[in-house]
């Protein structure tokens, strides 16, 4: 039986949106280098405005911020950002599965890349055994929880605010800036050691080691919107299974309740027979057409950015004179 248009459909729409997506990070991460640079050569170079949305690369800090929000009711001024892209993250998740891995994360797209390219490389990606797999997909289920216990049990809001009110978390965007433009051996051999095992293993990073994949996976089961197997129709042929990058057994489920699902529907684009599978909430009997999801997962996340800039909690409160002090400090705050 040929596979319906809005099967075929979807690897498009998910290449646009990632592709999309990681473009712009990488915009927003050349012109926050500019922006930096500046003030590193005491002004030689042009000032440009400083893009908020690279502190969507300051999680830890956007957790302690999150406590403090919910403690307190105050969003802390110096990266704002932080917050409203966390949690709008957690809020895409609540609605949408792991949209935001499959979709929208930049580093989940460049780990699709790699072991895409694997397979082409060695015909094939290979496999962890059962046992060592659920090992460790643990893993980063403790990381969170180590993060979790850390930031949102042991710390105390004064502490937190005290936190967010140093010198270090002014400048943690430069240093992380800094984590890619001046990276230590440590940090080369680390990330040359994950892109091997990216493109051995599909997904190595965020099936195994990612506790923001693992924080999205818990507030994922209460998405409504799920992979809804029609056993009726179901050859069996299992082909949904073999395509799920992670590993799940989807021809085996009515409906696919998992924290390791990240909604990529891989699987409905790789079933060869017409409605059997389908990513809709519970009420929603037919196929949705294949734009429908990366809409919603788009929409999503531009109503979550969109809200906080509405409410005035997106750029800092940081003022070029504030960067130009703090820059020069950048090497010598280590905590």
């Amino acid at each position: 039986m040929n596979k319906p248009n809005f099967h075929s459909r979807i690897p498009t729409w998910r290449a646009l949106v990632q592709w999309g997506f990681f473009a712009w990070v990488v915009v927003i991460g050349i012109r926050f280098g500019a922006f930096v640079r500046h003030f590193e050569t005491g002004g030689a170079t042009p000032l440009v405005t400083r893009p908020p949305g690279v502190e969507g690369f300051l999680p830890i800090g956007a957790l302690a911020s999150t406590k403090l929000w919910l403690a307190t009711g105050t969003v802390n001024p110096v990266h704002p950002a932080a917050l409203v892209i966390f949690l709008t993250i957690v809020g895409m998740s609540l609605v949408a599965k792991k949209s935001f891995c499959s979709w929208l994360c930049p580093v989940g797209t460049l780990s699709e890349a790699a072991w895409k390219l694997g397979q082409r490389l060695f015909g094939r990606n290979f496999r962890v055994w059962p046992w060592l797999d659920a090992a460790l997909r643990g893993v980063k289920y403790l990381l969170l929880l180590f993060f979790v216990k850390l930031i949102l049990i042991d710390m105390p809001a004064l502490a937190l605010s005290a936190f967010l009110d140093a010198p270090y978390w002014a400048v943690s965007d430069v240093k992380m800036l800094h984590f890619f433009t001046r990276m230590s051996v440590t940090t080369v051999v680390v990330l040359a050691v994950l892109t091997g095992l990216s493109l051995l293993y599909r997904n190595a990073w965020c099936r195994y080691l990612c506790p923001y994949g693992a924080l999205l996976g818990v507030a994922s089961y209460l998405s409504p919107f799920k992979i809804r197997r029609d056993t009726a129709g179901c050859t069996g042929c299992r082909g949904c299974s073999r395509a799920c990058p992670s590993g799940l057994p989807v021809h085996e489920k009515e409906t696919v309740i998992s924290a390791e699902c990240t909604g990529c529907l891989t699987c409905v684009a790789s079933c060869p027979e017409r409605d059997v599978l389908r990513m809709a909430p519970p009420f929603w009997r037919r196929p949705l057409p294949a734009w429908v999801f990366p809409a919603l997962v788009v929409l999503l996340f531009v109503a979550g950015i969109g809200t906080g800039m509405a409410t005035g909690n997106w750029h800092s409160s940081l003022s070029a004179d504030d960067y130009r002090r703090l820059i020069p400090m950048v090497p010598y705050l280590s905590h």
